[in-house]
Protein backbone atom coordinates (compact mmCIF):
# COMPACT_ATOMS: atom_id res chain seq x y z
CA UNK A 1 0.00 0.00 0.00
CA UNK A 2 1.26 3.47 -0.90
CA UNK A 3 1.70 5.99 1.90
CA UNK A 4 -0.88 8.36 0.43
CA UNK A 5 -3.42 5.50 0.38
CA UNK A 6 -3.12 4.70 4.09
CA UNK A 7 -6.30 5.38 6.07
CA UNK A 8 -6.59 6.31 9.74
CA UNK A 9 -6.65 3.30 12.10
CA UNK A 10 -6.37 0.82 9.22
CA UNK A 11 -3.78 -1.95 8.91
CA UNK A 12 -1.37 -1.85 5.97
CA UNK A 13 1.67 -3.58 4.56
CA UNK A 14 4.09 -2.85 1.78
CA UNK A 15 7.63 -1.91 0.83
CA UNK A 16 9.07 1.41 1.96
CA UNK A 17 12.38 3.25 1.96
CA UNK A 18 13.88 4.19 5.32
CA UNK A 19 14.58 7.88 4.79
CA UNK A 20 16.01 8.34 8.28
CA UNK A 21 16.54 6.18 11.35
CA UNK A 22 17.53 7.65 14.71
CA UNK A 23 18.23 5.68 17.88
CA UNK A 24 16.54 7.32 20.88
CA UNK A 25 15.67 6.47 24.48
CA UNK A 26 12.31 6.48 26.21
CA UNK A 27 11.87 8.17 29.58
CA UNK A 28 12.38 4.75 31.11
CA UNK A 29 15.75 4.50 29.38
CA UNK A 30 14.79 1.88 26.79
CA UNK A 31 16.07 2.12 23.22
CA UNK A 32 13.71 2.77 20.33
CA UNK A 33 14.18 3.69 16.67
CA UNK A 34 12.49 6.81 15.30
CA UNK A 35 11.95 6.40 11.56
CA UNK A 36 10.80 8.40 8.61
CA UNK A 37 9.55 6.04 5.89
CA UNK A 38 9.17 7.13 2.28
CA UNK A 39 7.77 6.01 -1.04
CA UNK A 40 7.10 7.88 -4.27
CA UNK A 41 3.83 9.31 -2.87
CA UNK A 42 5.15 10.83 0.35
CA UNK A 43 6.59 10.04 3.76
CA UNK A 44 5.39 9.15 7.25
CA UNK A 45 7.03 8.78 10.66
CA UNK A 46 6.94 5.80 12.97
CA UNK A 47 8.71 4.28 15.97
CA UNK A 48 10.02 0.78 16.60
CA UNK A 49 9.81 0.28 20.36
CA UNK A 50 12.20 -1.88 22.37
CA UNK A 51 14.70 -1.80 19.53
CA UNK A 52 17.30 -4.56 19.69
CA UNK A 53 20.93 -4.23 18.53
CA UNK A 54 20.17 -6.19 15.36
CA UNK A 55 17.33 -3.73 14.57
CA UNK A 56 19.74 -0.82 14.88
CA UNK A 57 22.27 -2.57 12.66
CA UNK A 58 19.80 -3.62 9.95
CA UNK A 59 17.34 -0.70 9.82
CA UNK A 60 19.48 2.06 8.36
CA UNK A 61 18.70 5.06 6.19
CA UNK A 62 18.70 4.37 2.47
CA UNK A 63 17.46 0.78 2.81
CA UNK A 64 14.18 -0.63 1.47
CA UNK A 65 12.23 -2.81 3.93
CA UNK A 66 8.92 -4.64 4.09
CA UNK A 67 6.66 -3.20 6.80
CA UNK A 68 3.36 -4.13 8.41
CA UNK A 69 1.59 -1.79 10.79
CA UNK A 70 -1.32 0.50 11.54
CA UNK A 71 -1.69 4.08 10.34
CA UNK A 72 -2.67 6.33 13.24
CA UNK A 73 -2.83 10.02 14.13
CA UNK A 74 -0.99 11.18 17.26
CA UNK A 75 -1.25 14.79 18.41
CA UNK A 76 -2.57 15.66 14.98
CA UNK A 77 0.37 14.02 13.21
CA UNK A 78 -0.09 10.96 10.94
CA UNK A 79 2.26 8.12 11.86
CA UNK A 80 2.60 4.36 11.65
CA UNK A 81 2.49 2.24 14.80
CA UNK A 82 2.58 -1.43 15.79
CA UNK A 83 5.13 -1.92 13.05
CA UNK A 84 7.05 -5.06 12.12
CA UNK A 85 9.95 -4.85 9.70
CA UNK A 86 11.91 -7.35 7.66
CA UNK A 87 14.54 -7.22 4.96
CA UNK A 88 13.45 -7.58 1.35
CA UNK A 89 13.78 -10.97 -0.30
CA UNK A 90 15.02 -11.93 -3.72
CA UNK A 91 12.65 -10.68 -6.39
CA UNK A 92 11.01 -8.07 -4.14
CA UNK A 93 11.37 -4.29 -4.69
CA UNK A 94 14.64 -3.05 -3.23
CA UNK A 95 15.88 -0.17 -5.40
CA UNK A 96 15.87 3.01 -3.25
CA UNK A 97 15.46 5.28 -6.28
CA UNK A 98 12.04 3.72 -6.96
CA UNK A 99 10.81 4.93 -3.57
CA UNK A 100 11.93 8.55 -3.68
CA UNK A 101 9.47 11.36 -4.26
CA UNK A 102 9.47 12.48 -7.87
CA UNK A 103 9.29 16.11 -9.00
CA UNK A 104 5.82 17.26 -10.15
CA UNK A 105 7.16 17.99 -13.63
CA UNK A 106 9.67 16.33 -15.96
CA UNK A 107 13.21 17.55 -15.09
CA UNK A 108 14.01 17.85 -18.81
CA UNK A 109 11.14 20.34 -19.17
CA UNK A 110 12.55 22.34 -16.26
CA UNK A 111 15.97 22.38 -17.90
CA UNK A 112 14.51 23.51 -21.23
CA UNK A 113 12.52 26.30 -19.58
CA UNK A 114 15.49 27.68 -17.63
CA UNK A 115 17.73 27.55 -20.70
CA UNK A 116 15.14 29.61 -22.56
CA UNK A 117 14.85 32.13 -19.73
CA UNK A 118 18.62 32.65 -19.54
CA UNK A 119 18.34 34.20 -23.01
CA UNK A 120 15.92 36.76 -21.53
CA UNK A 121 18.58 38.12 -19.18
CA UNK A 122 19.35 41.25 -21.17
CA UNK A 123 22.27 42.45 -19.06
CA UNK A 124 25.41 40.88 -20.54
CA UNK A 125 27.31 40.68 -17.25
CA UNK A 126 24.47 38.96 -15.41
CA UNK A 127 23.92 36.51 -18.25
CA UNK A 128 27.63 35.63 -18.45
CA UNK A 129 27.80 34.96 -14.71
CA UNK A 130 24.67 32.79 -14.74
CA UNK A 131 25.87 30.83 -17.77
CA UNK A 132 29.30 30.22 -16.27
CA UNK A 133 27.92 28.91 -12.99
CA UNK A 134 25.24 26.78 -14.64
CA UNK A 135 27.92 25.18 -16.83
CA UNK A 136 30.06 24.51 -13.76
CA UNK A 137 27.29 22.91 -11.69
CA UNK A 138 25.00 21.60 -14.42
CA UNK A 139 24.63 18.00 -13.26
CA UNK A 140 24.27 18.82 -9.56
CA UNK A 141 21.84 21.71 -10.06
CA UNK A 142 19.38 19.61 -12.06
CA UNK A 143 19.50 16.63 -9.68
CA UNK A 144 19.84 18.04 -6.15
CA UNK A 145 16.94 18.70 -3.79
CA UNK A 146 16.37 22.26 -2.58
CA UNK A 147 16.66 21.17 1.05
CA UNK A 148 17.25 18.20 3.34
CA UNK A 149 13.75 18.63 4.74
CA UNK A 150 11.00 21.27 4.47
CA UNK A 151 10.42 22.46 0.91
CA UNK A 152 11.30 20.76 -2.41
CA UNK A 153 13.23 18.06 -0.54
CA UNK A 154 13.22 15.65 -3.48
CA UNK A 155 15.42 14.83 -6.44
CA UNK A 156 15.56 17.77 -8.91
CA UNK A 157 13.72 19.91 -6.35
CA UNK A 158 16.34 22.66 -6.55
CA UNK A 159 15.85 23.22 -10.28
CA UNK A 160 12.06 22.90 -9.96
CA UNK A 161 11.97 25.50 -7.15
CA UNK A 162 14.15 27.83 -9.20
CA UNK A 163 12.03 27.47 -12.33
CA UNK A 164 8.80 28.08 -10.42
CA UNK A 165 10.27 31.24 -8.92
CA UNK A 166 11.29 32.45 -12.39
CA UNK A 167 7.72 31.87 -13.62
CA UNK A 168 6.35 33.90 -10.72
CA UNK A 169 8.86 36.68 -11.34
CA UNK A 170 7.95 36.77 -15.02
CA UNK A 171 4.27 37.24 -14.16
CA UNK A 172 4.91 39.79 -11.41
CA UNK A 173 7.21 41.74 -13.73
CA UNK A 174 4.31 42.08 -16.19
CA UNK A 175 2.12 43.59 -13.47
CA UNK A 176 4.88 45.88 -12.16
CA UNK A 177 6.91 47.09 -15.17
CA UNK A 178 9.13 49.19 -12.87
CA UNK A 179 10.88 45.97 -11.86
CA UNK A 180 13.98 44.91 -13.79
CA UNK A 181 13.06 41.44 -15.05
CA UNK A 182 16.64 40.60 -16.01
CA UNK A 183 17.81 41.20 -12.45
CA UNK A 184 14.92 39.10 -11.13
CA UNK A 185 15.77 36.20 -13.45
CA UNK A 186 19.50 36.29 -12.76
CA UNK A 187 19.08 36.65 -9.00
CA UNK A 188 16.58 33.80 -8.80
CA UNK A 189 18.68 31.50 -10.97
CA UNK A 190 21.63 31.98 -8.62
CA UNK A 191 19.95 32.44 -5.23
CA UNK A 192 20.01 28.79 -4.13
CA UNK A 193 22.77 27.47 -6.38
CA UNK A 194 25.07 27.29 -3.35
CA UNK A 195 23.01 24.33 -2.17
CA UNK A 196 24.94 22.09 -4.57
CA UNK A 197 27.87 22.74 -2.21
CA UNK A 198 25.85 22.93 1.00
CA UNK A 199 24.17 19.52 0.53
CA UNK A 200 25.55 16.07 -0.27
CA UNK A 201 23.13 15.25 -3.10
CA UNK A 202 19.73 13.63 -3.76
CA UNK A 203 20.51 10.33 -1.99
CA UNK A 204 20.30 10.34 1.85
CA UNK A 205 20.72 14.11 1.79
CA UNK A 206 22.86 15.61 4.54
CA UNK A 207 24.75 18.86 5.06
CA UNK A 208 28.40 19.01 4.06
CA UNK A 209 31.00 20.53 6.37
CA UNK A 210 30.95 23.71 4.28
CA UNK A 211 27.16 23.64 4.35
CA UNK A 212 27.08 23.47 8.14
CA UNK A 213 29.85 25.98 8.79
CA UNK A 214 29.40 28.49 5.94
CA UNK A 215 25.94 28.06 4.40
CA UNK A 216 24.64 28.30 0.85
CA UNK A 217 24.28 32.10 0.74
CA UNK A 218 27.93 32.78 1.52
CA UNK A 219 29.00 29.85 -0.66
CA UNK A 220 27.24 31.13 -3.79
CA UNK A 221 28.55 34.67 -3.23
CA UNK A 222 32.03 33.18 -3.15
CA UNK A 223 31.31 31.33 -6.41
CA UNK A 224 30.05 34.53 -8.05
CA UNK A 225 33.23 36.32 -6.98
CA UNK A 226 35.39 33.55 -8.48
CA UNK A 227 33.53 33.76 -11.80
CA UNK A 228 33.91 37.53 -11.90
CA UNK A 229 37.67 37.10 -11.59
CA UNK A 230 37.75 34.34 -14.23
CA UNK A 231 35.75 36.50 -16.67
CA UNK A 232 37.80 39.60 -15.81
CA UNK A 233 34.68 41.53 -14.77
CA UNK A 234 35.14 44.54 -12.50
CA UNK A 235 33.43 43.70 -9.19
CA UNK A 236 32.98 47.41 -8.37
CA UNK A 237 30.44 47.88 -11.17
CA UNK A 238 26.97 48.70 -9.90
CA UNK A 239 25.43 45.89 -11.94
CA UNK A 240 27.71 43.41 -10.18
CA UNK A 241 26.92 44.84 -6.75
CA UNK A 242 23.18 44.62 -7.50
CA UNK A 243 23.43 40.98 -8.54
CA UNK A 244 25.36 40.04 -5.42
CA UNK A 245 22.93 42.04 -3.27
CA UNK A 246 19.76 40.29 -4.48
CA UNK A 247 21.41 36.92 -3.88
CA UNK A 248 22.84 37.79 -0.46
CA UNK A 249 19.57 39.29 0.80
CA UNK A 250 17.10 36.65 -0.41
CA UNK A 251 16.41 35.25 3.09
CA UNK A 252 15.11 38.67 4.02
CA UNK A 253 16.25 38.91 7.63
CA UNK A 254 19.66 38.72 9.27
CA UNK A 255 18.39 36.12 11.75
CA UNK A 256 17.38 33.91 8.80
CA UNK A 257 20.89 33.87 7.38
CA UNK A 258 21.12 36.85 5.04
CA UNK A 259 24.09 39.15 5.78
CA UNK A 260 22.07 42.13 4.48
CA UNK A 261 18.36 42.93 4.22
CA UNK A 262 16.80 43.68 0.81
CA UNK A 263 17.47 47.29 -0.19
CA UNK A 264 16.31 47.33 -3.81
CA UNK A 265 12.86 46.41 -5.15
CA UNK A 266 14.04 43.32 -6.99
CA UNK A 267 15.70 41.95 -3.84
CA UNK A 268 12.48 42.34 -1.86
CA UNK A 269 10.44 40.66 -4.58
CA UNK A 270 12.87 37.72 -4.83
CA UNK A 271 12.62 37.24 -1.06
CA UNK A 272 8.81 37.29 -1.26
CA UNK A 273 8.67 34.90 -4.22
CA UNK A 274 11.06 32.52 -2.45
CA UNK A 275 8.74 32.43 0.56
CA UNK A 276 5.62 31.96 -1.58
CA UNK A 277 7.00 28.95 -3.42
CA UNK A 278 8.60 27.38 -0.35
CA UNK A 279 5.44 27.72 1.74
CA UNK A 280 3.15 26.54 -1.05
CA UNK A 281 5.28 23.42 -1.44
CA UNK A 282 5.34 22.73 2.31
CA UNK A 283 1.56 23.15 2.62
CA UNK A 284 0.86 21.10 -0.52
CA UNK A 285 3.12 18.29 0.68
CA UNK A 286 1.62 18.21 4.18
CA UNK A 287 -1.96 18.30 2.87
CA UNK A 288 -1.27 15.45 0.43
CA UNK A 289 -0.55 13.19 3.41
CA UNK A 290 -3.89 13.58 5.16
CA UNK A 291 -7.51 12.85 4.27
CA UNK A 292 -10.25 15.43 3.77
CA UNK A 293 -11.44 16.75 7.11
CA UNK A 294 -8.06 16.17 8.82
CA UNK A 295 -5.37 18.52 10.06
CA UNK A 296 -1.81 18.17 8.83
CA UNK A 297 1.11 17.64 11.13
CA UNK A 298 2.69 20.85 12.38
CA UNK A 299 5.07 22.48 9.91
CA UNK A 300 8.07 23.72 11.86
CA UNK A 301 9.22 26.14 9.15
CA UNK A 302 5.77 27.79 9.14
CA UNK A 303 5.66 28.83 12.79
CA UNK A 304 4.80 25.26 13.79
CA UNK A 305 1.27 25.62 12.41
CA UNK A 306 -0.89 22.77 11.15
CA UNK A 307 -3.31 23.17 8.25
CA UNK A 308 -6.81 21.84 7.66
CA UNK A 309 -7.74 19.96 4.50
CA UNK A 310 -11.31 21.06 3.69
CA UNK A 311 -13.89 18.34 3.25
CA UNK A 312 -15.14 19.80 -0.02
CA UNK A 313 -16.16 18.03 -3.21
Amino acid sequence: MKINQMKKDELFEGFYLIKSAELRKTRAGKDYLAFIFQDDTGEISGNLWDAQPYNVEECVAGKVVHMKGRREVYNGTPQVNQITLRNTREGEPNNPSDFREKPPVNPSDVREYLEQMIFKIENAVWQRVVRALYRKYDKAFFSYPAAKTNHHAFESGLAYHTATMVRLADAIGDVYPQLNKSLLYAGIMLHDLGKVIELTGPDNTEYTVRGNLIGHISLIDEEITKVLMELNIDDTKEEVILLRHVVLSHHGLLEYGSPVRPRVMEAEIIHMIDNIDAEMMMMTTALSRVDNGEMTSRIFAMDNRSFYKPNLK
